[in-house]
Formats: structure tokens, sequence, C-alpha cells
């Protein structure tokens, strides 16, 4: 019989799907183990054979932990809500939730041909009412919740108001807005509830406020900075100002310190680490006030305070700058410089973070017309805003010291402004900087002479004195905008009384999604939301109703903005262990058996977004006792990219010629992307049906080199709009799933990227056939395997792959792994092992990587049950210790043939055995040698 891999993998698929092979169960005398992937977007276009890479490397080290005696979780689900979805049903008309369930259907499909170990029966999806129930009832406990720095965690906010009562907010030490108004107990008695409720709004941990975001005109929604590339938004390249709106926000600035201490305790990879240490960006220095002056238009004074990491500079500062943002550039700005002003920030709110932040910029900036008093020479320095300064850094304004400062100093110069040189006779080199200590100042009072860090202590305690300033740490990391203007994401559970906003109540969730006439903003500028005719809410009736109804006395507005993208997959993770639970988000034996993930598996791309956003979401609820562990995975991988290896076809330019790539040296050509459905094995093109995919070349002149059409190729991005993507059903439909998994590991070490060549899997698919005909034997495909003892060369070769195996899948190396197993194949082949001790452990250690194969072997071994949960063979060094050595037997130092003897054989004997052998007495023919020289382990030479 022949290796009929379809017939195999769709039998094994229907098998694992009757039986729940992979369904865990909340408790169990077994160890637990939780392996977990990124869960994909479920996009129109499907899978390529780049997303699952990383799913079946989680795969491999989910059965492997199955077969080693572990209750493995392994669940899935999908990231089901988005802006892609919305756009399509901008375009279309058609329902986000109709396109999104076929979307699944067809992710579903392509991933059980695949066959992974799923526990489909735990399964979530984002945009499923009885999930994001559940996202909605995070949101309103952070709601409820304020964070006391003196005991570091979350606590509910009805503890603030008792406090409130008795004393004010005098002592109050808690995460904050910085407009936070101090005030007394009589004070707060004598508060209306809305003004009230604005105070309370201030503390709490999701809150509303004024908040400059990344608005996209063409999306008519905010994004968030990792949705930006170079300016424009991911989706579509369309361009993104900023703007200041009135957002829901998330407090993560108040877990900054645990989220850097955390990276401690937790087993992720280094450049992910950094790349979220960099984003919360901790910083030491001082909080400094500078007053404006008061001028003939601005009879007022207003404090600017800036932020710090080199407060012994002071003297040094020249000037300051302010971001084009900061509430007080229209204060300030005299009416002289107003022009220039609003022009200026006008062309600054078209420009993204990163471009101003690039480090080849043209130096720009608009003088207000105003001056601030310097806070110990009392000296007025100019105001400028510039856009290298953003609103969202710090206090979004720099004390700007132009000899001590790059960007400060280019600034200056461009401008003509006065730059001091507080270094003078001082050694600036990079190494001296990098040395602080050797930092000397001078030319600044009565700082003269001190170093960095005595001068940096001094300037603070002088600055605490005069009160303008004050010791200070800071973080790069901004609070999180939470809300989003567009439809198909999760409502938020707030309704408007009085314009402040109240929760429903946790037992009349979910709120769902209302029905919408159109998925656009409205014609007044509200979001998609704003279409829907029957999004009120009753609070007596504890229901939504028509907004008609709206009285503001027991009917009112419900918010009209949803939740972001990463709001779903903050909590996904935890909602597995317990996903059909009505009446908790997961139940305490549930939460308390998993703990948390034991290998998280997915991109870096994400180190920012949710893998940042869900560590903070984890020690939120590690903080309402809810969690009992403040890190939600232990271990994280993230796997490199499989890219794909685009075709090119050349067009000369100027003319109708598209040349073929052997022909286009020193001619000028625009490369045009090819469809590499369109490509074959060896490069050639084929012309016609590139001229029906692209029509505008139905009358271009295709020139041949030696009657062929080649492309050229370059290894990018897989991507559909480089056309280079490859469809893993074509894959599967000709090599089948284990195939395309073995090669998927094979290709290189698992955190790489590595280019996908279709024509390298059919070394590996041979492999298969190869390790098939291992069991079956005659031209008939007879399965044939022995109850005969194993001999030890076979042995020696299952033990060596054994000990190889489980060391390569620890290490989590599994591109070794299949190299392996193409060894161990070869040598049993060439042993031709037919023995039941040798083929039976072969397709355990083997199952994990291409188990379809393994199952059907298995059952060919005469076994009733799976193969998923069998131990995993045990590795014996005995097997793998040498008890014997072959010795070149050589006449004259000639090597004539080999003969085996065991290692502890005495040198007489070995003397006497080679003497006595046939072969011997061939080379001698009757003559007595002169001598015999054996050396032990080595060599045998016969001297004649």
């Amino acid at each position: 019989m022949s290796y009929h891999f379809k017939e195999i993998e769709k039998k094994w698929q229907a098998y694992w799907a009757e039986q729940q092979t992979f369904k865990a169960t909340n408790e169990s005398a077994k160890p637990k183990y939780y392996v977990l992937d990124m869960f994909p977007y479920p996009s129109g276009a499907g899978l390529h054979v780049g997303h699952p890479l990383g799913y079946i490397a989680s795969d491999i080290y989910a059965r492997y932990k199955r077969h080693k005696g572990f209750n493995v979780l392994h669940p899935q689900g999908y990231d089901s809500f988005g802006l892609p979805a919305e756009q399509y049903a901008i375009q279309t008309g058609q329902h986000p939730a109709l396109t999104t369930e076929e979307n699944i259907k067809t992710y579903r499909r392509q991933l059980d041909q695949l066959g992974f170990s799923f526990d489909w029966s735990r399964e979530v999806r984002t945009s499923d009412p009885k999930y994001y129930k559940w996202t909605q009832w995070v949101f309103i406990q952070l709601f409820h919740s304020w964070y006391d720095n003196e005991a570091d965690k979350a606590r509910p906010i009805s503890d603030l108001i008792p406090e409130f009562q008795a004393s004010g907010n005098s002592s109050v030490n808690a995460a904050c807005d910085e407009d936070t108004p101090h005030f007394t107990a009589e004070q707060w008695k004598a508060f209306k509830d809305k003004e009230q409720q604005q105070i309370l709004l201030k503390y709490r941990l999701t809150y509303l406020a004024d908040t400059e975001v990344n608005w996209c005109p063409a999306l008519g929604t905010v994004l968030a900075n990792d949705e930006i590339v170079n300016g424009v938004s991911e989706r579509g390249g369309h361009p993104v100002v900023r703007k200041k709106m009135t957002q829901w926000s998330m407090r993560i600035t108040a877990y900054a310190q645990r989220l850097l201490d955390g990276l401690d305790t937790i087993d992720w990879p280094q450049p992910l680490k950094d790349a979220q240490t960099n984003w919360i960006g901790r910083s030491e220095g001082a909080s400094v006030t500078f007053k404006t002056v008061p001028s003939a238009e601005t009879k007022e004074s207003y404090p600017i305070d800036v932020f710090t990491t080199r407060p012994d500079t002071i003297f040094g500062a020249s000037f300051m700058t302010l971001a084009p943002e900061h509430e007080l550039v229209a204060k300030i700005t005299t009416s002289e410089q107003k022009a220039e002003v609003d022009a200026y920030v006008e062309a600054t709110a078209k420009r993204s973070e990163r471009d101003r932040l690039s480090e080849v910029k043209v130096v720009t900036g608009a003088f207000t017309g105003a001056y601030a008093e310097h806070p110990f020479t009392a000296e007025p320095i100019p105001i400028w805003i510039g856009d290298y300064v953003l609103a969202g850094y710090g206090t979004g304004a720099v004390m700007s010291v132009p000899c001590g400062d790059q960007r400060d100093y280019d600034f200056a110069r461009n401008f003509g402004i006065d730059i001091p040189n507080i270094f003078e006779g001082v050694d600036i080199s990079e190494e001296a900087f990098a040395n602080k200590e050797r930092t000397v100042i001078a030319n600044s009072d009565f700082l003269n002479g001190l170093s960095y860090k005595d001068a940096t202590k001094k300037i603070i305690s002088e600055l605490e004195k005069i009160g303008k300033g004050e010791g200070k740490i800071n973080y790069r990391l901004r609070d999180a905008v939470f809300s989003r203007q567009r439809y198909w994401g999760e409502p938020f559970p707030v309704y408007y009384v009085d314009e402040m906003p109240r929760m429903i109540a946790e037992e009349h969730l979910p709120l769902k999604l209302p029905e919408v006439a159109k998925y656009l903003p409205t014609e007044t500028g509200e979001p998609p939301l704003g279409n829907a005719k029957v999004w009120a809410w009753d609070s007596k009736q504890s229901t939504v109703v028509s907004n008609e109804l709206i009285d503001h006395k027991t009917i009112f507005p419900l918010e009209l903005n949803t939740m972001p993208g990463w709001a779903g997959s903050s909590q996904y993770f935890n909602r597995y262990m317990d996903p059909h639970n009505e009446e908790a988000i997961f139940s305490k034996e549930a939460i308390d058996y998993w703990k948390q993930v034991d290998l998280y598996i997915g991109g870096i791309e994400h180190a920012t977004g949710h893998l940042l956003y869900s560590r903070f979401w984890q020690k939120f609820m590690f903080d309402l006792g809810l969690a009992p562990v403040e890190e939600y995975a232990k271990k994280l991988i993230n796997q490199g990219m499989i890219l794909g290896n685009s075709a090119f076809v050349y067009r000369e330019v100027e003319t109708n010629q598209v040349l073929s790539a052997g022909l286009i040296s020193g001619k000028k050509v625009d490369p045009i992307h090819a469809d590499v459905s369109l490509v074959n094995t060896s490069n050639e093109l084929n012309v016609e049906g590139f001229k029906a995919w692209r029509p505008e070349f139905k009358d271009a002149e295709f020139v041949l080199e030696n009657g062929k059409f080649i492309v050229g190729r370059d290894v990018e991005k897989m991507s559909k709009s480089k056309y280079n993507v490859v469809n893993p059903d074509a894959i599967c439909q000709q090599y089948g799933a284990d195939s395309l998994r073995l090669y998927e590991m094979f290709l290189g070490p698992l955190e790489q990227s590595k280019p996908w060549n279709t024509a390298g899997i059919t070394g590996v698919h041979s492999f298969l056939k190869k390790l098939w005909k291992l069991y079956h034997t005659g031209p008939d495909g007879t399965f044939e395997v022995s109850d005969d003892e194993p001999a030890k060369e076979n042995l020696k070769t299952l033990h060596k792959t054994i000990k190889k195996v489980e060391e390569d899948i620890e290490d989590f190396s599994f591109n070794t792994s299949v190299s392996t197993f193409m060894i161990c194949v070869n040598e049993l082949s060439a042993q031709k092992c037919r023995s039941r001790a040798i083929l039976e452990p072969l397709a355990i250690i083997l199952s994990p990587y291409a188990p379809h194969v393994a199952e059907e072997l298995w059952e060919r071994l005469g076994h009733n049950s799976s193969i998923a949960s069998v131990a995993f063979p045990e590795f014996d060094d005995k097997f793998l210790v040498e008890s014997t050595k072959e010795y070149p037997i050589s006449f004259n130092g000639k090597m004539r043939f080999k003969l085996e003897f065991p290692l502890d054989m005495p040198r007489e004997e070995i003397e006497a055995a080679v003497l006595a052998h046939e072969r011997t007495q061939q080379q001698l023919q009757g003559r007595t040698p002169k001598k015999v020289i054996v050396v032990p382990g080595k060599i045998v030479n016969v001297v004649g």
C-alpha cells in the first residue's frame, strides 16, 4: 500500500474531532501545562503558509507535553472585532458579523487541515456578546478603581469617598490627573454631585479626558501609534493628523514601574523586553517650574512645568520650547506672532510623532512672542514652539540648553538664539559625558566646580527651597487611549447622566452592538453608533430603548465610541480557562488550577501593543484578588516570519517590451510584481496567464531568453500586495499537512525569518514516503513489522534519535529534529530494521511533528486508541555505549579490511584472532609475519 496522505489526514482529523482527543479538563491528577498562541484575526484572505509557523511550533510542544504525562491546555479562538471587517462593510454594505463568520469558517477549515491539537471546546470570539460581556465587565472594574501609590496597587474607588469626606485629598497619594485640584473635607461636601463625579474621574483607572490622538479622517477613527507606519495608517495608507478629542483612556502609567519590574520575573525574549523597557522609558531627574512674564496683552503669569534629566544644566537654558499642541500656546502667543504660530500648529498636526522625532529632519519652529522667567536668575528667556517636542511626552515643554543637547543646539543655531557655554574649559567628549562623575559644571552660579551627581542633588535641593521644582521620576509611557470611532468593536457599558458617565449594572451585561443603517460616521461627525436608532438606556427598566425616548430623567444617551482592538485580547488567556462560565469571567477553581500560560508563542510586532496592555490588565486583575499571579505568561517565544519569494517581470522604460530576467543587464527597467501562482518551480512565467491577470500588458511584447520567459526573484515579506502569498491549501493538496508541518520547521530556527521555497518541500515529502516504506514491504506495500529482538545497531539509532529529539523540543530547536528524523530513517532503512521494539517508539517521537502518519502507523501496529497521549520513549544511554571497536587491519601500513573486536579484548587475543582470520592468511600466503603491532582501540598492523 502506498502512502496515501490525503486519506490518512482526513481520517485522523475526523477521528480527533469526533473523539475530542485534545479536550482538556480543569482538574486532573496530571501536572498541568498551558500552551497558547496569539489568536488570529480572521481576514478574508485566509491563511498563507507564513501564518501557521508559530502554531506548528506550539502544537509540537503541546503534543510532546501530552506524551510526557501532562494535562495540556492548548486552546484557540478568534480576534474577530476590528477595522478590516468594518471597512469591507462600508464598501459592500454587508454586515461585519456576516463577513467575520464566513472568514472564521475558512480559518477553521484551514487550521483543522493542518492537524493542530486545539481544544476547540474552549473557542472564544471577541465579537461574541457572551465573550465581550467580560471585556465590558473588566472595563467597569477599572472604572470603579483607583491606584494607591502607598499600597502600590489598585483599590476600589468607594474607598476614596470616606477619605475625601473626612480629610479631603491632601493625604491621598494616588495616580491621578496632573490638574487634580486640592480640596478640604468641607469643600468636598459642598461640591455638587456632578463636581464630585468630575473629581473622581481624575482618579479612576479608566477615565474621560481631552487627549492628543492620531486621527485618521479617511477611516473616521483614532489610531494607536502601532497602527501608523511612516505617517499614514497601516490599514489603507491614509493620512493621519494629531487632534484633541474627548476619549476614554486607561491609566496604564500607574503601573509603569511594576510593568518594568515584572520583566525581570518572566522568560521573554530580551529584544522584546528591551522594546517594552524603552517604551515605558523610566528616567530620573527634576520637575522645574518656569513662569511666563506678563505682557501688555497677556497680563496673567502662567506656570510652565518641565521635566529634565539634567537639572544641573539649568544655567545653560537660554530658551524654552513647547510642543505646538501645548495648551498654553494659544494663551501666551502675542497678536504679532499669532498668524505664524497658528500656521505652524496646523502644519505640525499633519505629521506623525515618528516623523517629528526622525533624526534626519529640517529644524522648524515658531516664536510665540512670550517670555518665561528663569527660576534662579529671573532673566527673561524666549518661549518658542517646535515639533521636536511632543505633547505626549513629559509635560510637553522643555528648558532648552543648546550647549548640552544636540536638538536644542540645532534649533538655537537655526533661529539665532543665544548659546551660553556652561561647559567652558570642561571635557565634554562622549567618553566624559558617558562617565557622568567626570562631568563638571562651569559658569553656573552656585553649581560651579561641582560634579554631575553633586550638582544634581544641589539644584533639586535649591528648587525645593524656592518652591519651583522637585526631584522626580518620569516615564515616557503615556496613558492608553481606549476609544475608537468605529462600529465593529465592543460597546462601552456606559450611559451619560448630566454629561457624566455612569456604568450599566453588571447583571445587565452584555450591552450588545445595535443595528445601524451604515457604518460611516454621521453627517454631524459622530461615530457610526450615532446612526443607531435604538441606542439609549432606560435606567428604570435596565434595557436599551429608542433614542426618541431620551428624557435625561430616566432614559439617557449611551456611549457612541467602541473599544479598541486590544480590548478583547487583554484577558482572553484567562477566559480560555473557563470559557463557558456565565456567572464570572472565570472560576477560582479554574484559574487556581491553570494559574498562567506556560508557553506563549506569537510575533514581536505586538511588543508595545497587546503584550504590554495585557500585562497591565493582568496586574489589575491580580490587585483585585482574581488572578493568582501578576504575569500571565511564564515563557514567550517570538517566531520569525516566513518570507515570500517574490517574482518580477521587467518592463523596459519608455518601451512596450517586457524583458526576461537574463536580458535586463545595462537596461533601464521597471520591476513589476508577478503573481507567484503564474510561475513554475523553474522560474518560468505563464505569459498568457500574466496577460489575462494584468490586461494592461495584453499588447506588450514579452522578450524571451532561450525560448522561455524567466522571472526575477527577491525575498520580501509575504503579502497580498506583493503577490507572493502561498496558500497552504495548495500545499496540503499536493504534499499533505504532515509535509507542510515538517517543512516549516525544517526551514530554520523558529525565531529567525526565512524565505519560503515551494520546491524545497519535495525533500521532506520524500522522507515521509521513505518512513512509510520502513513499515511496509513489497510492491503491494504490505504492512510488515516483526516481534524479533532488535539488533544493537537498531537500538543505537533509536536511542540517539530519542535523545536528540527530546533535547531539541525542550530547546525549541525544531529544525534540527527534522534532520535527526531523516538520519534515523535512513539508518534504519539501511539496517533493514522491521522490529516492533524500534518502529513503535519511532512513531511516538515523530507524532508531535507529523501526527497524521504517526496515528496511522500506530493503528497499524495494532493499537485501538490514539497515539496522542502515549508515553514518550525513555532514552537509555547504555545503547550508545560502545562495547566493540572496528579495527582497520593493515599489512605493512596498508589497510586491507576491518574486523570488530570487544573493547576489553586483551592484546594477545586480538593478535591471535587476526592471524587466524582467513583474509589474513590470504594476505600472507603462507609467510610468517615478522611482528604484529596492536594498538588497543585503534589499529592492527601486520608487518611481513
